[in-house]
């Protein structure tokens, strides 16, 4: 239905298209009262002098009745034929233009022009070969002498701030000399507005790439941001996302971490720049927490008392600033009690000095019969229990008494040893560097 509908539309539309093409642009003219047979002949006459001159019009007639021009036969396009109407309508004593001709659909007719544009474009290629030499080999030129720069180390490694900005600044010099080789050779055969049509078409095909890439554009602008500005220095104890870890390296694609177990953590430079990074290493002292449920029974100034000294002689809790202890809140069946310890973490392992603070303060308050009761339940409809007698025969031993030992570094030295043998195992491969300042 739509193909017929198409071809009515068209063999309706068709007769109004060439009305208007005939009757586009007629003389305006004031009219004689008398038909003059001469000047009808010399308006034909210039008509067809005027035809022959011109190409595409050699299968167009031309008769001239009491001024009325009428123009039949082929030409070559479209174009021709709405130009021969603007063309005879200039010719003196033309009254009205009848234009019948129609468009050629002979193949050797249309092929020969094309052929002999073709045959002037060789001979205008063979002309301009020399200047198209010159300037193909000074636009080549141009282009080695910017590769040859973008090698040099200097001065690219010494004015970045790291090897993944100097290879970007070599890069835009590889690119800006491609640009300017170009722009050389189409300026010497003088061929520039080619260029806007060739950045045209680059800006639309960069941008639709840019959408396709979005994801890995974000990426390489963050490597980019996080190089120059570096929120984290080599080994630092880092939390990222959730992910904790040392850090290893930062390559221009990801974050490496070296998690506490000993796994390669990888993180996308786009995710660690908008990350919340919490850093335990930045400040070489580091609070410890833990939480210690006490009998609802015992005397609570007491308990904190008795495990505030625990914390203060313990040799590698800070003086300044100093322990604390405070009541947390009231629990199933204890009280709650926190106590927190500073140290310095670069000196002192956070695990193990928690877990030292731990065993002493536990065994302070059993020295001081405060018992650490474990959750209580109570089962409805259970027999009750019968009383023991307080005394069931077993040996209670004395209290233990326990002091304060160092704490050991051997697990942090070892694991030291292991992240300096993973940064050196690819010491090229990393943008973090000392010297570059620090979020």
């Amino acid at each position: 239905m739509r193909l017929i509908f198409s071809v009515c539309l068209f063999l309706c539309l068709f007769p109004l298209a060439a009305q208007a093409q005939t009757e586009g642009s007629q003389p305006n003219g004031a009219i004689a009262i008398e038909s003059d047979l001469q000047q009808d002949a010399a308006i034909a006459d210039r008509i067809r002098d005027i035809l022959r001159q011109l190409e595409g019009y050699g299968g167009v007639s031309v008769s001239v009745a009491d001024g009325i021009v009428t123009l039949r036969g082929t030409a070559l396009d479209a174009g021709r034929i709405e130009a021969l109407n603007d063309l005879v309508a200039r010719v003196e004593g033309v009254v009205a233009i009848e234009n019948q001709v129609r468009e050629s659909t002979d193949v050797v007719e249309r092929l020969n022009p094309a052929v002999e544009r073709m045959q002037a474009r060789l001979e205008q290629f063979v002309a301009f070969s020399p200047l198209i030499l010159v300037a193909a080999t000074a636009g080549i030129l141009m282009i080695l002498f910017g590769l040859w720069l973008a090698r040099r180390s200097w001065p690219w490694d010494r004015i970045a701030p790291n090897a993944f900005i100097a290879d970007i600044y070599r890069q835009l010099v590889r690119l800006s000399f491609v640009v300017l080789g170009v722009v050389l050779a189409l300026d010497l055969i003088n061929a520039t507005a080619l260029l806007s049509t060739i950045l045209g078409a680059a800006g639309i095909v960069g941008l639709a790439i840019g959408f396709a890439v979005r994801d890995t554009v974000e990426n390489f602008i963050s490597s980019i941001m996080l190089s120059i500005r570096q929120p984290f220095r080599p080994k630092d104890l880092v939390e990222i996302e959730g992910d904790m870890g040392h850090v290893i390296r930062l390559t221009s694609r990801a974050t490496i971490l070296l998690s506490l177990d000993g796994n390669h953590i990888r993180i996308p430079n786009s995710t660690v720049f908008k990350a919340k990074i919490i850093n335990y290493t930045r400040n070489d002292e580091r609070r410890f927490t833990f939480l210690v449920g006490v009998d609802p029974a015992s005397d609570i100034a007491e308990v904190q008392r008795i495990m505030l000294a625990a914390l203060e002689e313990l040799p590698f809790v800070l003086d300044a600033p100093g322990p604390g202890v405070w009541v947390e809140g009231l629990g199933p069946s204890t009280i709650d009690i926190t106590a927190a310890g500073w140290i310095k973490q670069h000196e002192t392992g956070i695990g193990m000095a928690k877990g030292e603070a731990i065993r002493v303060v536990k065994a302070r308050l059993e020295e001081a019969g405060i018992s650490l009761p474990e959750p209580t339940y109570r089962l409805l409809g259970a027999a009750p229990a019968q009383p023991q007698p307080a005394n069931d025969g077993r040996t209670i031993a004395p209290p233990v008494q326990v002091e304060a030992q160092p704490v050991g570094t051997d697990e942090a030295a070892a694991l030291d040893e292991i992240i300096e043998a993973e940064r050196e195992a690819l010491p090229d491969d990393d943008l973090l560097r000392k010297e570059a300042p620090q979020e």
